[in-house]
């Protein structure tokens, strides 16, 4: 039997959200940390090597007026993700939202020109990172019969980004599948599943991809005529996450700039 609001169990006075961003040290996931603590989440922040740009985002994020922990984590590792969400636990209390963010691209080039390690490593990130978190996510927010979970996509993943990354595409529209499926799976157990997809954002990922003047091309085909900034990402992730949206799962918001 499917539990209506009133059936659930609400959630205790005083208690601020606890909230782990994947990712979170620099473009979306950063923007996203401090567009949450602004909202009154804590934050438990995972980032995988640059610890100085982690704690850089921890710093803003208590400025604030939040509590942070930066944990550094591959997400693609089992024991990693358990033991981000065992840190988030101990040190903030239980978490009750995760934003699927840590994703990688490798190299901007056609799929047949892939290196086979990039191709595993575009899969283990986007895709086995997502099942782990969010599995992990599903079972500490089941037990208490609420929470939120949103998925960062990409609009590539209706696109299909032909002579760029068709690889990482096809990742992010699993996360599209992912989300609709999770959602129906775990609606019953008053936790929502979304996801954000978004379109060129102004982010240091592009450098790193071979093309750092790619949001400039990008926006002359874009209706809106720019590429996006990752707080407009980040209004669109606080929002699914917030009880504003709470008749909102299985959803996969669009912000693209009308790509």
């Amino acid at each position: 039997m499917t539990a209506s609001p009133t059936d659930r169990p609400a959630p205790r006075s005083g208690l601020r959200p606890v909230t782990v961003v994947t990712g979170g040290s620099r473009g979306i996931g950063a923007a996203t940390c401090v567009r949450l603590a602004r909202e009154g989440h804590d934050l438990v922040l995972g980032y995988v090597r640059d610890a100085a740009a982690a704690e850089a985002t921890a710093a803003a994020v208590r400025a604030a007026g939040a509590r942070c922990v930066a944990v550094r984590v591959d997400t693609s590792q089992e024991e990693d993700v358990d033991r981000l969400f065992d840190v988030a636990a101990g040190e903030l209390g239980p978490v009750t939202g995760l934003v699927n963010n840590a994703g990688v691209t490798g190299p901007l080039t056609r799929l047949v020109d892939v290196r086979t390690e990039d191709l595993r490593r575009v899969i283990d990130v986007n895709l086995l990172g997502y099942l782990l978190c969010a599995r992990r996510a599903a079972r500490e927010m089941t037990a208490r019969g609420s929470g939120a979970i949103v998925n960062v996509s990409s609009a590539a993943a209706t696109l299909g980004s032909p002579g760029e990354y068709v690889h990482y595409a096809a990742t992010k529209a699993a996360t599209d599948a992912l989300t609709v499926g999770l959602s129906k799976e775990l609606g019953p157990q008053g936790i929502r599943v979304n996801a954000v997809a978004p379109g060129t954002i102004e982010t240091d990922m592009h450098a790193a991809m071979g093309d750092p003047d790619r949001p400039a091309k990008v926006a002359a085909v874009t209706p809106l005529g720019r590429a996006g900034q990752p707080a407009e990402i980040a209004a669109a992730i606080a929002w699914l996450l917030s009880p504003d949206a709470s008749y909102t799962t299985g959803t996969v918001l669009r912000v693209a700039g009308g790509r």
